[in-house]
C-alpha cells in the first residue's frame, strides 16, 4: 500500500508548528469555504432517539433528490441507477471490485489522484499509466498512446474530470475519442466527476453519462465532499445505468452494512443549497487560482499551467527532488516564521520516473494566505540546496 503524498509529511508539519511556525497547508484539498447554511441549520434541527442504519444503497429520499440534482445538470437517471457510498473513495472501490478481477488492468492518465493507486492495490488490479504532460497543460494523451497500452488484461479506463491534481477539464472531443476507444475494445469507463461544480472562465463540464452508445459501460463516481465543503461527512455515490453492475455492487454495500446516517441527513439537506452559494464559491476560487498560478509563474524557473476546474494545480519547480524539497520546507526552512506544506507530485504518478520535480498545490486557503505562501516559495527556491539551473527544468516546447 503506497503512502499518501498528501498526508505523509504531516509529522514534519506538526514539528514545524511545535516550533511556532505558521504552516500554509497547500497539500490537501480541504476547502476553508463555509458549508452551506441549509446543512448546518438541518443539523441543529435533528431530533433522533436512535441513529439507525440506513438501507445499504442509502436513503431513498436522498437518492430521489440526487436524481433531481443530476436532471438539473442535464444528466437523466433513475433512482435505481444511484447507490450512496461512504465517500467517493468507497464508490470507486465498489466499482473496481464489481467490474474487475485480480490481475485486470485499468489505464489511467497520469498524474492522477494519488489514492487511485491505493484503491488498485486493495482491489488486486494493475494501474497502467498513460502520461499527460505539463507542456500542453495535461490535456488527454492521444488515443494512439492509449491504444499502445491495451493488452488482453485491459478492462477499463479511469478519468477524473475536472482533474485532481491538474485542474484540467476535458474537452467534448477528447471524451468522444475515449468513447470510441471504449466501444472498439469493450472497456469499462470509470469517471470521477466530483469537481463538476468547479469550472472556470466560462467552461462547462460534459458528463460521461451523456455519451451515447456506451451507457452500459459507464460507471460514475461522485461525492459531496468538495461540492458543499463537507469533506468530513463522507458521503459519495456510485452511479451506473448497468443494472448488473448495480446489483453486484449492492452485495458489496450490504457487506459493509450502510453509509453514514448523519452524513446522509447532511447531504440531503445540501441539495437545497441556493445557486448563489456556488456563484460566490466559484468567484472566490477563480481569484485564488489567479493569485497562485500567476504568482508561481512569476518565480524564475517555475512552470504552472492555468487550470480550468477543481482547485488544484501542478507546478514544476527548479529542484532536484520534490519529496526532499517538500520535507526541507517543513524541516529546515522558514521565512518570517512561515513555511508551506505541499504534496510531492511523484505520488500522483504510477510511472516511477515522473513528477520528481513537480508538486501538487491545493489553492484552498484565503487569498492573503496564498500570497504569503507564494512569497515563501519564492524565497525557499532561492535558498534550497538542491536548486537546479532554470534550463535544466524546462518542459518540452515551453
Amino acid at each position: 500500500m503506497p503512502a499518501s503524498p498528501i498526508r505523509k509529511l504531516v509529522p514534519y508539519a506538526e514539528a514545524a508548528k511545535d516550533k511556532g511556525r505558521i504552516v500554509y497547508h497547500l497539500n490537501i484539498g480541504q476547502p476553508d469555504v463555509k458549508t452551506p447554511e441549509v446543512v448546518m441549520d438541518r443539523f441543529k434541527r435533528v431530533k433522533l432517539d436512535v441513529i439507525e442504519y440506513s438501507n445499504s444503497e442509502g436513503f431513498l429520499s436522498y437518492r430521489k433528490g440526487l436524481a433531481k440534482y443530476y436532471a438539473d445538470n442535464d444528466i437523466n437517471l433513475n433512482v435505481e441507477d444511484i447507490m450512496i457510498t461512504t465517500g467517493g473513495s468507497e464508490a470507486l472501490l465498489f466499482a473496481f471490485q464489481t467490474c474487475l478481477n485480480p490481475g485486470d488492468e485499468v489505464i489511467i492518465p497520469e498524474p492522477f489522484y494519488a489514492n487511485y493507486n491505493g484503491f488498485a492495490v486493495m482491489s488486486g488490479i494493475k494501474v497502467v499509466p498513460v502520461t499527460a504532460t505539463i507542456d500542453d497543460g495535461f490535456a488527454l494523451p492521444t488515443i494512439e498512446e492509449f491504444e499502445a497500452k491495451i493488452t488482453p488484461n485491459t478492462k477499463g479506463i479511469l478519468i477524473c474530470n475536472p482533474g485532481n491534481p491538474t485542474g484540467y477539464l476535458y474537452k467534448h472531443e477528447e471524451l468522444f475519442k475515449l468513447k470510441k476507444l471504449v466501444t472498439d475494445n469493450d472497456l469499462w469507463l470509470f469517471a470521477d466527476e466530483v469537481y463538476r461544480e468547479f469550472c472556470y472562465d466560462g467552461a462547462t463540464p460534459y458528463s460521461v453519462l451523456n455519451l451515447k452508445g456506451i451507457e452500459q459501460n459507464v460507471i460514475l463516481v461522485d461525492s459531496i465532499s468538495k461540492r458543499y465543503s463537507m469533506c468530513g461527512s463522507r458521503i459519495g455515490a456510485l452511479i451506473s445505468r448497468n443494472k448488473g453492475i448495480m446489483a453486484a455492487a449492492l452485495r458489496f454495500a450490504q457487506a459493509r452494512l450502510s453509509p453514514p446516517t448523519m452524513g446522509q441527513i447532511a447531504a440531503e439537506a445540501a441539495l437545497d443549497t441556493p445557486p448563489e452559494y456556488f456563484e460566490e464559491v466559484i468567484e472566490e476560487y477563480v481569484g485564488r487560482r489567479n493569485i497562485m498560478v500567476e504568482g508561481l509563474n512569476n518565480i524564475p524557473g517555475v512552470i504552472c499551467p492555468n487550470p480550468s476546474g477543481a482547485f488544484y494545480c501542478i507546478a514544476q519547480l527548479p529542484i532536484d527532488d520534490a519529496d526532499k524539497f517538500c520535507q526541507w520546507m517543513l524541516e529546515s526552512f522558514e521565512h518570517e516564521n512561515q513555511t508551506v506544506m505541499m504534496a510531492p507530485a511523484s505520488g500522483f504518478y504510477a510511472s516511477p520516473d515522473k513528477g520528481f520535480n513537480q508538486v501538487r498545490i491545493a489553492y484552498v486557503l484565503k487569498k492573503e494566505s496564498l500570497r504569503k505562501a507564494v512569497e515563501c516559495l519564492a524565497v525557499a527556491l532561492k535558498q534550497y540546496p538542491g536548486r537546479l539551473e532554470f534550463e535544466e527544468t524546462l518542459a518540452p516546447n515551453v
